[in-house]
């Protein structure tokens, strides 16, 4: 009986640590998507000669930024 109620509380305890990581996991990603590869990825398009395409990502990216501030 006390190896079951033992296994059943590992179970939930790990199983909250793994959606914890998840959770901080998904933040980090996010973070490092708005402060590293959307800057670069814009960059290379402006100095692609892709600036038409460039602009729209720039424009829809500082709205979400104000629209996440809000």
């Amino acid at each position: 009986m006390f190896t079951i109620l033992s296994l059943v509380l590992f179970t939930m305890v790990f199983g909250k640590l793994l959606v914890f990581a998840f959770k901080v996991g998904w933040g980090i990603l996010k973070i490092a998507v708005y402060l590293v590869f959307l800057p670069v990825i814009v960059l290379m398009l402006i100095f692609g000669g892709l600036f038409y395409l460039a602009l729209p990502i720039m424009l829809i990216a500082g709205i979400m930024g104000l629209a996440a501030k809000a």
